[in-house]
Order: structure tokens, then C-alpha cells, then sequence
């Protein structure tokens, strides 16, 4: 069997949300035309993140989306987690990769895919067009440190998009091939590090309007994970001068 749609579930201490945005996306695939699977990929977990997702599975019956559970040895981070599903446990022609708190509806893979049927070869979600719609606010410190980190992103001349760091980003198989072996950045700058790698490689790219509701039990540091994300980048910035993702 063909697999047309691939979801990739990163996931770290989440056993507590995982089950209710499993049932959702689960309900939406099954109720496709096409085949499609859930991977999570538990980013060694300390918590019964993996045990959630397979007993969650379980309680909704073998059916027509595919399923599969894997977990990594150890913490690596969000990067890490998302490349082992999208290149090593991933068989769809479409391969989108997912937040486990299901910020974005999954309902916004229709738009997604009416890109793809287009000529796009990634399609990123994104909360700062015009047509975007962001329901629930982050705190409004979070919303300007990721403003002042975009801004920071497009001054080392690594992004032209208002908003790389939207977990809901689409990729076309042969994408994957490309800019996937590629990546080095296993934390909050990877996704930087995947649209500048597609950008280089000549993969078109297309943003994609969403709606975006924030989930108020979010562990990120608004702090520590600003910085994080300002020396990986610079990171990026150093690696494609030294000509490291041709």
C-alpha cells in the first residue's frame, strides 16, 4: 500500500496532552481518502509519553492510518526527534511534522496539500500572514522574543519568513532526501537550519496561513531557550559560510 500522508509527532514529557491531539488527528486521517500514518517519535521521554501514545492506539482499533511508536535512548531535542521520523521511520510521499499539542488544527493539512498538488515542495505553517489566525496568544513576552529572534534571523540573512518556528511544516519525499541528511542542529534552530538548506538546494517553498491556538502548559523558556535558539543560529550562519550544506 501506497502511503499518501506521513504525520510525524515529536514528543518530550508529553503523556499528558499526546492522547487528545492522537484522537484528533487520528479522527481527521481515518476519515481521508488516502492512506496515511502517525509516527511519534518519543524524544526519551522521562515521563509514560510512549506508553500514552500506544495505549491511546490501542483504544482507537486497528483501522485505515497506520501507526508507529519509537523512542530515542536519551533526551536529544525537538530537531533530533523530528529528523528520525521524517528520514528513518517515514514512508509517505508527504511527510508534515506536527507539535504534540496540536497548536495548529490538523484540519490546515487540506490547504497544505492543495500546495503540494501545485508545485510546492515544502510548505511551512505560519502565524504572521495576514490570513493567519492566532486564537489563543502566547504571553506577550514570548511573542517579542520570537519578534526580536526573527528579526535577528533575517539580519545573518537566513530566512526571508516572518515565522520559521510554527510546528506545522510539510515536505514532499524527495525533499526529505535532501535537506534531512543535512541537518546538524538537534535544538530550537532547526527549523531554521531545514528552510535555509532547502533554500540552497533550490526547493520551493510556500508558506501557508494558519490558525494557531497557544497551549498555556507549554514548557519552553522564554530565556534560556532565546539564547539557545540565537547561538544555534549563529551556528548555521558559521556552517553555511564554511559551505557545510552543499
Amino acid at each position: 500500500m501506497t502511503i499518501r500522508l506521513s504525520l510525524i509527532i515529536p514528543a518530550y514529557n508529553e503523556a499528558q496532552r499526546l492522547p487528545g491531539t492522537l484522537r484528533q488527528v487520528h479522527a481527521y486521517l481515518a476519515a481521508q481518502s488516502y492512506a496515511s500514518e502517525i509516527v511519534v517519535v518519543d524524544d526519551g521521554s522521562t515521563d509514560a509519553t510512549a506508553l500514552a501514545a500506544q495505549t491511546t492506539m490501542e483504544e482507537l482499533g486497528a483501522g485505515p492510518v497506520g501507526f508507529a511508536c519509537v523512542r530515542l535512548e536519551r533526551n536529544r531535542g525537538k530537531g533530533a526527534a523530528v529528523r528520525q521520523g521524517m528520514l528513518h521511520e517515514a514512508r509517505g510521499a508527504y511527510r508534515f511534522f506536527y507539535d504534540a499539542d496540536g497548536a495548529t488544527p490538523i484540519e490546515e493539512i487540506e490547504g497544505a496539500m492543495a500546495l503540494f498538488e501545485s508545485g510546492a515542495e515544502i510548505v511551512i505553517g505560519s502565524r504572521a500572514l495576514a490570513a493567519s489566525r492566532v486564537e489563543v496568544h502566547q504571553a506577550w513576552y514570548r511573542e517579542h522574543m520570537g519578534q526580536v529572534n526573527n528579526v535577528f534571523l533575517r539580519l545573518l540573512g537566513l530566512t526571508p519568513y516572518k515565522d520559521t518556528q510554527c510546528g506545522f511544516k510539510g515536505f514532499s519525499a524527495r525533499a526529505v532526501e535532501i535537506v534531512f541528511p543535512r541537518q546538524t542542529i538537534e535544538g530550537f534552530a532547526f527549523d531554521v537550519e531545514l528552510l535555509y538548506i532547502a533554500w540552497l538546494h533550490g526547493l520551493r517553498i510556500e508558506e501557508l496561513p494558519v490558525t494557531w491556538r497557544n497551549s498555556p502548559r507549554s514548557t519552553l523558556n522564554p530565556v534560556s531557550d532565546s539564547l539557545a535558539m540565537i547561538w544555534e543560529s549563529w551556528t548555521v550562519r558559521f556552517k553555511a559560510f564554511l559551505g557545510s550544506y552543499r
